[in-house]
């Protein structure tokens, strides 16, 4: 994702590095913000806090942890933080998505994600559910990553995971059932 020695500049006091560091997270800052929030102003106003964050906090970063996981825990929290005050869903709507591995749902999500029916499979999701589809699918970040990122035990985030495929396959079924799909 970024350059070690561009993340080390920064630490050391380096503007310029510090700037193009920014620079070069903002779009996947956003684009976490925008599928946990659904909703562009939420996701702007929330990139901007992380960033921010990442601003005043870039000293604190300390090499044990993955640069974009450590970035992705603070963009993930400020969301979290916003979404249980606003309460709004999730949209999957103008975002291309990334699906990998061979379970059913998944290869069902990518293959009619731009429907409607599968936004709002996605929106009826309990927020931790949908938080780990949106870090797993759409950030693609590995379970390990999610777990430090969320700061939860990784069978947590697996159980998290598979509860949201088992949710996400059962909403789909009742969907193809009806004909929305295909």
């Amino acid at each position: 994702m970024v350059e070690q020695g561009l993340i080390k500049a920064a630490q050391e006091g380096d503007r310029d590095a510090l700037i193009t560091l920014l620079r070069e997270i903002e779009h996947h800052v956003y684009k976490t913000a925008y599928y946990i929030l659904n909703n562009e102003q939420d996701a702007l106003d929330a990139a901007q806090e992380a960033l921010i964050r990442i601003y005043t906090k870039i000293g604190s970063y300390e090499e044990k942890a993955q640069f974009k996981t450590w970035v992705q825990r603070i963009v993930t929290n400020i969301c979290i933080d916003k979404f249980r005050r606003n309460k709004p869903t999730v949209s999957i709507e103008e975002h291309e998505m990334v699906f990998e591995g061979h379970d059913d749902v998944e290869h069902e999500v990518m293959r009619a994600y731009t429907s409607s029916d599968v936004r709002e499979a996605i929106n009826q999701l309990p927020e931790h559910h949908r938080t780990v589809i949106v870090l797993r699918y759409i950030q693609d970040l590995s379970y390990n990553e999610i777990a430090d990122c969320l700061d939860l035990p990784l069978n947590t985030v697996k159980s998290y995971l598979f509860r949201a495929r088992q949710q996400l396959q059962s909403l789909l079924a009742d969907y193809e059932k009806g004909g929305l799909i295909g």
